[in-house]
């Protein structure tokens, strides 16, 4: 029955921003401090305590706008959005409504289908968040921490333009990998830092009309984000298959079951009683300022992106991999720019440098080796003085415990060059050879799989100790040399 309709969805993205202070009030703004200790007299709001517009959190939100090709509103208000929470002292949130500071604008995703997909946004906005209301601490008891209250968000808000839940994903994604390297949001859903509410309601095929929108809330996760619109459209089907009402509502996601449930009905606009913040001046952007902060953006994700396949000559893969997290696509950038061995580079950052960032869980920002020693042990393997199976198990794991060592000091002291030397590597061959007349006049016969059994008796003799492209190579042709001579019988 699903075929029957179309899905409408928008999103409703809060990122809280990485600030010292908070977006009206003087006090510290930092996760996981005790409960009601950053706190001032205007977060509670005190009488006679006036607001006062945190710089550094408009910076963030023009910012955030000229990524998303956004238009900069030059002069705006804030609003004051009148409703009722006990962890929102004042009673109402300070927000923007009519002139928020960046109109339109657009999010690029990636289709299953592997092609682009612009995603238009109603709007970039600023505003204050509120408290936390704790209901399973003590029984029967709600508990109020104020610490969250006032700390500076943006709200990003998507036209009804995504129509499956995959995109929907995707897009949270983008704007997570999007605010990471603005550097203005750790992007953490699982800290709350990063919250999304998803706008749901379903059509007929056929139709322009819209049907009822429904708010889903409380999902911590982006996967979660895709499972409880998956549920409310499939759950909104079936209520209009019965032939009853879609009730515009807002519902919470219960991740344990997997489904959504009533929490109220929707709001209208007409409810929140929105009017001009008389404390706050209007909010002036000039040009210079967005200039200013033009000339300071970094190269984003999909920048990166283009740069690792049209420069870099890397595959799509491993240019996505690369790109998505902004300090190893600096990393990696910075890599590449003391090597010109980029395919090699891409393996060990996805291969050896990953895998030790992945069981330390650390950041790149904290790997011991500087991108020029990794170029030095590149530099080593691709010339062949190294293999890459000693480099990566014998000489990376050294150095990462004793980097100032350097690299190449490093492989002498341990003993890992490899011999290139033409005449001991064949006598290593001829030794071989004499060794395996049978396997010889094999290879002879056609069954060149002898090759490789052969060249892993050269290594073994060597102690793995040989150059193996040089090994190979004589190895070749002393068997050639065998079969045009007629040596073997």
């Amino acid at each position: 029955m699903r075929e029957k309709y179309t899905a409408v969805i928008g999103l409703e993205v809060h990122a809280q921003l990485s600030l010292q202070r908070k977006m009206f009030a003087p006090e510290v703004a930092a996760y996981g401090a005790l409960p009601n200790t950053q706190v001032s007299t205007v977060t509670l709001a005190h009488p006679g305590t006036l607001p006062r517009i945190n710089k550094q959190a408009v910076d963030c939100a023009i910012k955030m706008g000229l990524a998303c090709h956004s238009v900069i509103t030059r002069e705006s208000i804030f609003a004051r959005k009148s409703y009722f929470y006990p962890d929102l002292p004042k009673g109402y949130q300070i927000t923007q409504d009519k002139t928020p500071i960046c109109r339109e604008g657009y999010l690029t995703i990636d289709t299953p289908e592997g092609c682009e997909k612009h995603i238009a946004l109603e709007r970039i906005h600023l505003e204050e968040d509120a408290g936390k209301s704790l209901h399973d601490l003590v029984e029967g008891e709600t508990l109020l921490d104020f610490n969250r209250a006032g700390v500076a968000l943006i709200e990003i808000v998507t036209k009804p333009v995504l129509r499956t839940p995959v995109e929907a994903y995707s897009l949270l994604g983008e704007i997570r990998k999007l605010v990471r390297y603005l550097n203005i949001c750790d992007g953490n859903m699982e800290e709350g830092s990063l919250r999304c509410d998803a706008n749901v309601s379903v059509m007929l095929q056929d139709s322009s009309i819209f049907g009822k929108r429904v708010e889903v809330k409380n999902m911590n996760s982006m996967r979660h984000v895709q499972l409880a619109i998956e549920y409310e459209i499939g759950r909104q089907i079936a209520v209009l298959d019965r032939g009853d009402m879609v009730v515009s509502e807002t519902r919470s996601y219960n991740a344990a079951t997997n489904t959504t449930q009533p929490m109220r009905t929707k709001e209208l606009l007409k409810d929140y009683r929105y009017f001009p913040e008389p404390d706050l001046p209007p909010l002036v952007v000039s040009e210079r300022w967005i200039e200013g902060l033009r000339e300071s953006m970094p190269l984003l994700s999909r920048a990166y992106h283009k740069k690792f396949m049209d420069i870099y000559q890397l595959p799509a893969y491993d240019a996505t991999v690369l790109s998505e997290d902004r300090d190893t696509a600096l990393y990696f950038d910075e890599l590449c720019q003391l090597t010109k061995h980029y395919k090699a580079a891409s393996n060990w950052v996805m291969g050896p440098v990953r895998a030790y960032l992945n069981e330390l869980t650390l950041s790149i920002r904290t790997f011991p080796l500087p991108p020029l020693i990794l170029a030095e042990l590149i530099s080593l393997v691709e010339q062949g003085q190294l293999s890459f199976s000693t480099a990566s198990q014998k000489l990376y794991p050294a150095l990462l415990n004793q980097p100032e060592k350097g690299v190449w000091a490093l492989a002498r002291t341990l003993d890992l060059f490899q011999e290139s030397d033409t005449t001991k590597i064949q006598a290593l061959v001829d030794e071989v050879m004499a060794v395996y007349p049978d396997k010889i006049a094999a290879y002879r016969n056609g069954k060149k799989g002898i090759l490789g059994m052969l060249m892993g008796e050269v290594m073994k003799r060597s102690q793995g100790k040989v150059a193996p492209k040089v090994a190979n190579s004589l190895l070749l042709q002393s068997l050639e040399a065998t079969q045009d001579h007629g040596i073997v019988s």
